[in-house]
């Protein structure tokens, strides 16, 4: 299928390794222009030599923390006006209990998970509206749906931000630009993998059977390809999907158990 999306650029975030690599890869495949944005200058510039010489596509790679105000205005000063924006922020920090964390620290999760995603949003939008095409997907967590114990740092501000979304997403779909959510579930990303060996480690099993106990918490008995996500990502960038919006798609095998 052709997404109708050559020529188009998109601005991707924590874009150096992970879903956002694979969402950037995805868009670049259909002729999308994109600027990733990371803030390890080595595996992001490696990402964008990779998407170039698959591709073809105009790259540019910002080295930046777009949860601060300086790296936002870095990002942006590249990329002001994209027709397509994939916000992405990586994992919360390991924490057993959060009566350890301090003001700081909550006001550090807002900034990454609730506040840079906003102002990314809002720094965005109205370009989208005038040229009336815009696309805007935000990667959150299957933590949304279905909190778990030692997540809650990342469920609790990823939820206020999906409320803010899900009311946005309504006032602006009839300028055909639309803002969807996609909350992964056990994909087999470098985060995904770090995280196991240390649960293998503690629990005294091998990586494999980790691996093997990840998947079988799925239907699908399997953890997914980064790939099948960045794809999932393109298509609700695309021409095709206008009258999809406001939505928050799992992508968890499965595991979900929940109706709706």
């Amino acid at each position: 299928m052709d997404l109708g999306l050559a020529g188009k650029t998109a601005l991707v975030s924590a874009a150096s390794r992970g879903l956002g690599r694979a969402s950037a890869f995805s868009l670049a495949r259909e002729g999308v222009d994109v600027t990733i944005v990371a803030r390890r200058s080595g595996p992001l510039e490696e990402t964008a030599a990779d998407i170039r010489a698959e591709t073809g596509v105009g790259v540019t790679a910002v080295t930046a923390d777009i949860t601060g105000v300086e790296g936002r205005a870095k990002a942006l000063a590249s990329c002001p006006q994209p027709d397509i924006l994939v916000t992405n922020t990586g994992g919360p920090p390991h924490v057993s209990d959060f009566r350890r964390l301090g003001r700081d620290d909550w006001t550090d999760l807002l900034d990454a998970y609730l506040v840079a995603p906003v102002l990314l949003i809002q720094a965005t939008l109205d370009g989208m509206i005038e040229r009336r095409f815009g696309r805007i997907v935000n990667i959150t967590s299957i933590v949304v749906k279905m909190p778990a114990g030692s997540l809650e740092l990342s469920a609790g501000p990823r939820a206020g931000f999906t409320g803010f979304v899900a009311g946005l997403a309504r006032q602006v779909v009839r300028h055909n630009v639309t803002i969807n959510n996609l909350l992964p579930g056990s994909l087999d990303t470098d985060r995904v993998r770090e995280n196991m060996e240390v649960r293998a480690r503690d629990a005294g099993c091998t990586i494999e059977e980790m691996y093997a106990r990840r998947a079988a918490l799925a239907p699908a008995g399997r953890i997914a390809d980064p790939a099948e996500f960045g794809d999932t990502c393109a298509f609700l960038c695309g021409a095709q999907a206008g009258y999809i919006t406001g939505h928050n798609l799992l992508l968890d095998g499965g595991r979900y158990p929940g109706m709706f």
